[in-house]
């Protein structure tokens, strides 16, 4: 591990969970790291599960209501601008656009689980400018799971909580799996209210 991201992780140490949700908001390091990390502080009875859970999600909502605003005031011209600064390449954004195009809002939820779209879906949710009261809870509904998973493997690793992409392979596909299935039912259920109204 480098000096520059253990110096980081000193930092959130001594914060406690102030550190773990500042360190889900700036998103310098990846989410999961930052959450297994709040479990090995867990583990050495630095702080608590309830509360890390809690600073967890304020931190996660926090970082994608930035990004919703980003995508609400700024659109696709920002990003292709900006976007490597804040770690998303027009990849990404284009990935994230047809799934939302695709699929619609409820894909808020289901993307969190996903690779590359994860941290990109709220960039088109802001453009779309869907309401942000669903956005927040879609993505609240999404990142209390997330963030409980990686700190509990934080919790088991302990002192080898750095080992975290790992230990969580086995428990991530399946994950996806299920997010995948329910966004095929959210899409099912839609198709036929659609048709009802109709």
């Amino acid at each position: 591990m480098s000096h520059f991201i253990q110096t980081i992780f000193d930092m959130l140490s001594n914060l406690g969970y102030l550190g773990i949700a500042l360190g889900l908001m700036v998103e310098v390091i990846p989410s999961e790291i930052v959450l297994a990390y709040g479990g090995y502080l867990i583990s050495i009875g630095k702080i608590s599960f309830m509360g890390t859970v809690v600073a967890g999600t304020i931190g996660g909502i926090a970082a994608q209501w930035f990004l919703y605003w980003i995508g609400k005031y700024g659109g696709r011209p920002f990003m292709d601008k900006f976007g490597k600064y804040l770690l998303i390449r027009p990849s990404h954004m284009d990935v994230a656009q047809q799934w939302f195009s695709k699929y619609g809002s409820g894909v808020i939820f289901t993307a969190r689980f996903i690779p590359v779209v994860r941290h990109a879906i709220s960039i088109p949710a802001g453009i779309a400018k869907m309401s942000f009261t669903k956005f927040s809870l879609y993505t609240v509904l999404a990142i209390i799971p997330w963030s409980i998973l990686f700190i509990y493997l934080g919790m088991n690793l302990g002192t080898r909580w750095d080992q975290i992409n790992s230990a969580a392979k086995p428990y991530v596909t399946p994950v996806i799996f299920i997010a995948v299935i329910i966004t095929l039912i959210y899409l099912a259920i839609n198709r036929k209210r659609k048709k009802v109204k109709r």
